[in-house]
This record gives C-alpha cells, sequence and structure tokens, in this order.
C-alpha cells in the first residue's frame, strides 16, 4: 500500500486543531513535497525527518513521496509534525501497517539522529486529543507527566524513533544513549523553554520567603490587598518611591487560593504554549505572577508576533497577578489594551493570518508615584514639580482605564517607629491567606447556582436585583452617583467590594458601614472610621493601635487623600 495516515495537532493560540498527516508514495524521480500550510520550521522537517530515518537504520524510500497536511486551510506551525510525519512515511512504504498509526495522535520533533524531542504546547494538544475522541498519544518521553494530566488518554513516551518503530511492531525496544551527565542540562529540554518568551515572575525560592509579615506599617494598604485577593478586585497603589508598594504586590500571589484543578489547567495549558512551563513541573497549581518592564511592547503586553499571535503578559497572568509597576511610564496605547480584558476575561487578537481568543482573567495591581519627583502631595512637601508636570504624569493612566480599579490605596510613606522597631501585630501571608480562603468558600457558596465565583466577576444587574443589601446601606453610594463622583460601572465595583468586605467580616449581606468602605477604597475620600477599623471592626490586631487612635481624632478628609 503506497498510502497512509495519522494525526498530529496543530496550535492556534492555546487551542488544538487535530491534523491528519497523509503519506502518498508513487512511482518517479525521487523528491519529497510537503503541502498544508506549513511555516518554515515545519517546512524544514523533509530534511530532520530524511536524516532520522536513515540514521534510525531505516530505507529512505525512492519514490515521489507527497505528504499532506489536512486541513490544508489551517496554518501549521512548528516542529511537532516530525514524528507524525516520520510514521507515515515508514507506513506508506509498508515498513509499518498502517493500520497501528491510524488511531494514534503522534506530537514530537526528531533530532537528525532519530532522537525524539520535547516541543511546546503538548498539554493543549492533547486536550484537543481527547476532545476529537483519541485514546492513545505519542509524545517526548520528557513530556509524559503533563500529557497524562489529561484523564482519559493512554500516553506513550518515547526516546527515539527506532522505540517507536519497535512498539508499533511489537519488536524489543532497543536501548538508547544513557541520560546526560549529572549535572549537565538537558539538551533535550532546551524546546521546552524560551527564556525570552515571557516577562519577569517571581523564582520560586523567592516566593517561598515573601511574608506579609516583612513589610512596615501600611495597615491600610494591607488591608486593601487583603480585600483585592478576597474578591479578585483589581488594585491601584499610589505614594512615593520607598513607601512598599513592590513589596506589597509582590506579596499579593500568595494570599491567593490554590488553583483548581480546571484552572490549573488553563494556566499550564497557556505557559506551555508560550514556552515558559518551568522544567520538573508539569501542572501550575499556585496563581502566576508577571511582572513586566515599563518599555514592553503591546504584543508582548496583550498578545502578538509574526504569523499567529502568542500569549502575552495578560495571558501569562491568568488567574494570578499582572503587576504593573511604575504604570504612568507605560505607553498609553499599552494601558488602554488592558481595558477590555479586563471587563471580558479574555483578549481577542485579529491578525492577517487569523483571529483567535486567549484567556485573560487576571488580578491588576498597579503602582504609581503621585509625580516624577515622586514627592507631591496636597501639602507639597519637598516636590520640585510644576503643576502643569505633576498633571501631566498623572494623566497617563486614563480615566477610563481607573474605573475599571476597584480599589485606589494611598501608600504613605513609612514612619520612622514603623522601620525600626518590631511590630507584634504584623499579621503573617499564612494568616491572611486563611481568611481570604474563607471569604472566597463563603461567596462561592452564594454563588454556587451562577457561573461565577468570585465577587469581581458578577455583573452589577445581578448584584442590584438579585441579592439584596441592608436597608440604607446604599445611601451614600446613591448620592456620589448623583453628584457625577461615580460612574454607573463605578457603582457596580463599589457594590462588589461592598459584598468581599462583608464577606470577610462574616456578614450575610453588607451594610452601611460596608458600603462606606467600598467607596473610600474606590474614591480616597475618608468617610467615618480608618479602613482597618471601618472594614473588620478594628478587633484581633489587625491595625496599630496608634494608628486606629490618632485616625479617630482627626474630622474630615486626610491631607493628600490619604498620608498619614
Amino acid at each position: 500500500m503506497a498510502f497512509a495516515r495519522t494525526c498530529s495537532v496543530a496550535l492556534v493560540g492555546v487551542d488544538g486543531v487535530i491534523v491528519e498527516v497523509q503519506a502518498d508514495l508513487e512511482p518517479g524521480v525521487a523528491a519529497f513535497t510537503l503541502v498544508g500550510l506549513p511555516d518554515k520550521a515545519l517546512s524544514e522537517a523533509r530534511d530532520r525527518v530524511r536524516a532520522a530515518l536513515v540514521n534510525s537504520g531505516e530505507a529512505w524510500p525512492q519514490r515521489k513521496l507527497t505528504v499532506g497536511l489536512s486541513p490544508a486551510s489551517v496554518p501549521k506551525s512548528g516542529s511537532g509534525f516530525d514524528l507524525a510525519v516520520a510514521c507515515a512515511v515508514l507506513a506508506a512504504a509498508e515498513r509499518l501497517d498502517p493500520s497501528t498509526i491510524a488511531d494514534l495522535l503522534i506530537i514530537g520533533e526528531l533530532g537528525l539522529d532519530g532522537r525524539v524531542r520535547p516541543v511546546r504546547g503538548v498539554l493543549p494538544s492533547v486536550l484537543a486529543a481527547a476532545d476529537a475522541g483519541y485514546q492513545r498519544v505519542v509524545v517526548a518521553e520528557q513530556t509524559v507527566a503533563e500529557a497524562s494530566l489529561v484523564p482519559g488518554v493512554t500516553v506513550i513516551g518515547v526516546r527515539s524513533l527506532r522505540q517507536l518503530i519497535a512498539i508499533l511492531t511489537g519488536a524489543p525496544a532497543p536501548e538508547e544513549p544513557p541520560d546526560p551527565v549529572a549535572g549537565r542540562p538537558d539538551a533535550l529540554m532546551a524546546g521546552l523553554m524560551l527564556p525570552t518568551a515571557g516577562v519577569r515572575g517571581i523564582p520560586d525560592d523567592k516566593a517561598s520567603r515573601l511574608d506579609l509579615a516583612d513589610v512596615a506599617g501600611q495597615y491600610e494598604a494591607r488591608r486593601a490587598l487583603e480585600i483585592a485577593a478576597a474578591g479578585g478586585h483589581h488594585l491601584y497603589l499610589k505614594g512615593p518611591p520607598g513607601a512598599g508598594k513592590t513589596m506589597l504586590a509582590e506579596r499579593l500571589p500568595a494570599l491567593l487560593p490554590p488553583l483548581t484543578q480546571k484552572e490549573a489547567l488553563e494556566v499550564t495549558a497557556v505557559h506551555s504554549v508560550a514556552g515558559l512551563l518551568p522544567a520538573g513541573r508539569p501542572l501550575i497549581g499556585s496563581p502566576p505572577y508577571c511582572a513586566p518592564h515599563h518599555s514592553t511592547t503591546m504584543p508582548a503586553i496583550v498578545g502578538g508576533g509574526s504569523g499567529l499571535p502568542r500569549p502575552g503578559a495578560v495571558s501569562l497572568a491568568h488567574r494570578g497577578v499582572l503587576f504593573l509597576d511604575e504604570a504612568p511610564e507605560f505607553p498609553v496605547r499599552v494601558l488602554d489594551a488592558l481595558r477590555q480584558p479586563l471587563e471580558s476575561g479574555e483578549v481577542v487578537i485579529a491578525r492577517s493570518a487569523g483571529s483567535l481568543r486567549l484567556p485573560a482573567r487576571f488580578l491588576l495591581c498597579l503602582a504609581a508615584n503621585p509625580c516624577p519627583c515622586g514627592r507631591y502631595s496636597r501639602r507639597g512637601e519637598g516636590c520640585e514639580c510644576t503643576p502643569t508636570m505633576v498633571s501631566r504624569y498623572q494623566g497617563r493612566l486614563s480615566g477610563p482605564l481607573l474605573d475599571r480599579v476597584d480599589l485606589q490605596v494611598q501608600v504613605a510613606p513609612v514612619t520612622r517607629v514603623e522601620l525600626m522597631e518590631r511590630d507584634s501585630t504584623a499579621e503573617t501571608t499564612k494568616t491572611v491567606a486563611a481568611r481570604v480562603l474563607a471569604a472566597r468558600e463563603r461567596a462561592a457558596t452564594r454563588l454556587a447556582d451562577t457561573p461565577w465565583r468570585t465577587n469581581a466577576e458578577v455583573p452589577g444587574h445581578e448584584l442590584r436585583t438579585r441579592w439584596q443589601l441592608a436597608p440604607g446601606a446604599l445611601n451614600d453610594a446613591a448620592h456620589q452617583l448623583e453628584r457625577g463622583l461615580l460612574t454607573a460601572r463605578g457603582l457596580d465595583r463599589v457594590l462588589r467590594v461592598a459584598w468581599t468586605v462583608a464577606d470577610l467580616a462574616g456578614r450575610d449581606r453588607p451594610d452601611e458601614r460596608d458600603l462606606r468602605t467600598a467607596l473610600v477604597l474606590r474614591t480616597g475620600v475618608e468617610q467615618g472610621l480608618p479602613l482597618a477599623g471601618r472594614a473588620f471592626g478594628g478587633s484581633g490586631g489587625r491595625a496599630s493601635p496608634d494608628a486606629v487612635s490618632k485616625e479617630d481624632e482627626r474630622i474630615g478628609p486626610r491631607p493628600g487623600g490619604g498620608d498619614r
């Protein structure tokens, strides 16, 4: 028989498309033609497959060979089709029984010596295979753990083409070269990790050492951090340099609950496609953290690249935290591009080669100085910037973007006492994370029969009509709406934050105090008790007693919108 077929997967973003790999041998001058809209890397498979077959002890067919990738209208990229093409050629040449590969889905790159190299995107590829009904998948041995995350699929891991031929023919598996020398990195794993493909995160060893108790002072900012984690609310930290904004943001992912199995598969699929899946960790179980530099381009933030787009920072931060330090220094176009994914939880990218949707449900954390020199306040102490400079600097964050940020917190300078003396009341990350988890569970119980799981996801209409507030709780917010200080979107976000505050406090529904807390967190205008006492009753050592007593004596709004 001069025809054989098997299957592989083409990745379009983070979604897999089943591709039938067909091989046809005809009499004629020996030639190898590859059709089906391949890219440059896939076109070079002709040379890789030929060399791999010869070096594996197999004869190359001296006839006219045509390999087709169907559907031909779907762009195919990468080297993950090599192993499938080799098997189809061997079956067409009657070296393999075509029926043994017809129901297989094969993914892997071939080296010139016949070794099978791992490729990126194995998890979404196997997920697509399972959805299409395939029960057996062949992958490189290094990606067996990743492929095995998909239930109901039998995964066959191979080291070389010779080993796969032996498995398919029932012959004894040949001996393979030993593993790399201890202490030397495995060269075959290079295809899985692309160090320049993503944005900076927190290394695992550093993340394990970060603790919220290390932050000096900042009781209100800590409480805002807890509310953001409990409800999935976006956060804006504004304050002078050295106040602790970056320290707070780096500790935010540890406050978030562990990812569910479904969420972990979503995050792992994105990182696998992007080439950022850590070696030895086939499943990402903790919320990711992405902190791109302010010089990062639009495609690196939103997603893009030549040909079909690849995931950007908003997708790499899916189910985690996207931290934009020095936010006003980012290009205005990049910042405004975040508005759509902040609302929908996904990003739609259109390019000449096609359009695709990428997941982008992340918690946004912005950090900024009040002015270029960082010392601006309403009291004007030490600021060297002109009013025009301050206005231009603060105007880089557009109103529509800030309207989508639920919590806008003024981070005050750290005092000498807070910095030099040990604070016995400072809570650890573990303590705060336990409260966040309890609040999330309370919200999940309330939203059990809905498609939402956190307060930040609930539409405003549902909050206003489906779940009732305490009588009179909405009076202050309605007054702010009438005065034009709140937009309709802003009112909805105030309601979401109020429900989160009530969940953290253990109340069944928000009361007037919870709504006032949410208003202060959004507008920065004080309306009574300080944040620590207002949100949580000021008990349990959750705020500095001296700070609370001083704030209780203060009448009216604080100078500088919240500075101590």
